[in-house]
């Protein structure tokens, strides 16, 4: 085993396969939400050099969250098995399997709870915002299902897993649940979270309710996918956020 090698996985060829992937969804998100959501605010730039800013900035936190992931996962049981088949030619196929149907069930039920608390329980300003602001559903899939993912799980949870092994533990055996569980439920509030601003921009101002909501909601799906994570594998916790999206879209159609 080479220096650049954790368990026989190139450590830089799995980092920039994550960060590409993670990268596909910014462009994206850079390119189609970013103008809507400041449309209509007065810009201390023109929107060519905000949005060239915010993809550089976002290039960093993907590249922190990535090396994050691949430095500590390993030694704390973590993994994103697909990702580590592909940076070692091994089967994709074979890695993705036993994510699959965790990841489409969960993702399945979430986006059908998804489309029915956004229809009858969001707060009535985020419901009147809804229609003239709508995120593309490349973005939502992309940037949702895979870059939220590698930000919030692969690095943040992956980091707080490790911190309390290290700190806690003395790093003495598997870290404990109660270890894991507190990272899954820190790092889902901060998703919840790290939605306000966004929120903040659509409504004008950010009311107890619509608070409530946007955390409450995002955080209860970031237990689920950090679950999954944990469990499963990362990309268990990818497919579980594309497909609710994915499904949440659909059932809007109709």
């Amino acid at each position: 085993m080479t220096p650049n090698d954790t368990d026989g996985i190139p450590r830089l060829r799995l980092s920039l396969l994550l960060w590409l992937a993670g990268m596909l969804g910014v462009v994206v998100n850079t390119v189609t939400v970013l103008p809507q959501l400041l449309g209509e605010v007065t810009l201390p730039a023109p929107l060519w050099v905000i949005s060239l800013a915010s993809l550089a900035q976002s290039a960093l936190l993907v590249a922190l969250a990535v090396w994050t992931g691949v430095a500590l996962a390993p030694k704390v049981g973590l993994r994103a098995p697909a990702f580590a088949a592909a940076a070692t030619a091994r089967s994709i196929a074979s890695a993705l399997r036993p994510q699959l149907l965790p990841g489409l069930v969960v993702g399945a039920l979430g986006g059908a709870g998804l489309f029915a608390i956004g229809g009858y329980a969001a707060p009535a300003a985020l419901a009147e915002v809804q229609q003239p602001f709508t995120v593309p559903i490349l973005a939502r899939v992309l940037y949702g299902g895979v870059t939220e993912e590698l930000l919030l799980r692969w690095g943040l949870m992956t980091a707080l897993v490790w911190l309390a092994w290290r700190l806690l533990q003395r790093r003495r055996g598997a870290p404990r649940a109660v270890y894991i569980w507190l990272a899954i439920v820190v790092s889902a509030l901060l998703f919840g979270a790290g939605h306000l601003p966004a929120a903040a921009v659509l409504v004008g101002e950010l009311t107890g309710d619509v608070v409530l909501f946007v955390v409450g909601v995002n955080s209860a799906f970031g237990v689920l996918f950090g679950y999954l994570f944990w469990r499963y594998g990362l990309e268990a916790a990818m497919i579980a956020h594309m497909t609710a999206h994915v499904v949440s879209y659909l059932a809007g159609l109709f």
